[in-house]
């Protein structure tokens, strides 16, 4: 006959075993989720990639750069688009010297410190672009706030599938450290990252503003910093959430990129 004491071991031991089923349920479900989000954390550039889902790092739209209105980049009016077939700017910047990306934005200013050693493509292609004015008065088309937290930017169309006609290559993706069991990397809050179409090599235009740590595989480019108060006005952003209530769209909060200057020192 079996003892109380025994009945209430063996009932501890079946809730314990349940207790580790749910969670390795819960640790499949949250690798699977990570795995789609990361899979759609791409944005469809001008090298013309298949629309995907959302991003973990994605868009919103599901055209290319050649399906969209052509305007060459080097063009003296702030292009919309870039024209296909184009190539990546020749190297102007000095690889030993300090940048800062200003955005001035419709809620705010933000500073951006660049690192141009380990990033010089990144880095001369973004003061290429600021420089024809080709992110003045565009939106930041996505906010993300579950699984990932980021603002994306950089796309003159504002849908997702806008960017400048090249692509520049993936640069220091070991600089956030070494992946995880899970192919994750932390994008700490306040990195500031290229969007890309979910190959390598196929960044453009598009950039993302990390406001939270968040879990990515280490697959695109952290070029650049916040500053304090930037950090502060997209966390605001963040905070106010998505159009609809939903977790990934445009945000509720608007932010248009007004002006976009790239500066040496």
């Amino acid at each position: 006959m079996v003892s109380s004491d025994q009945r209430r071991r063996q009932l501890a031991r079946e809730k314990f075993e349940r207790q580790q089923q749910r969670r390795e349920q819960a640790r499949k479900q949250s690798r699977r989720r990570n795995s789609i989000i990361a899979a759609s954390l791409a944005v469809v550039l001008a090298a013309g990639a298949a629309a995907y889902a959302s991003v973990g790092l994605s868009d919103n739209g599901t055209g290319s750069d050649a399906a969209a209105a052509p305007e060459d980049v080097s063009s003296s009016a702030p292009p919309k688009a870039g024209k296909s077939g184009s190539t990546e700017p020749k190297m102007a910047i000095d690889q030993k010297a300090a940048y800062t990306m200003s955005l001035k934005t419709s809620q705010g200013d933000i500073k951006v410190a660049m690192d141009a050693a380990k990033t010089p493509h990144t880095v001369n292609s973004f003061k290429h672009l600021a420089d024809k004015g080709y992110f003045d008065n565009t939106k930041c088309h996505r906010l993300t706030t579950g699984g990932i937290f980021v603002l994306q930017c950089g796309d003159p169309e504002g849908t997702g599938s806008g960017g400048p006609g090249y692509t520049i290559p993936d640069e220091n993706l070991t600089g956030l450290g070494k992946a995880g069991a899970d192919g994750t990397v932390t994008y700490k809050a306040g990195t500031v990252a290229m969007a890309n179409t979910s190959q390598p090599n196929t960044g453009g235009s598009q950039f993302f503003l990390v406001y939270q740590d968040s879990k990515l595989p280490p697959a695109y480019t952290p070029f650049g910093t916040i500053d304090t108060a930037g950090l502060d006005i997209v966390k605001a952003v963040g905070a106010a959430g998505v159009e609809g209530g939903a977790t990934d769209g445009a945000p509720k909060k608007a932010v248009t990129l007004e002006k976009v200057t790239v500066t040496k020192g």
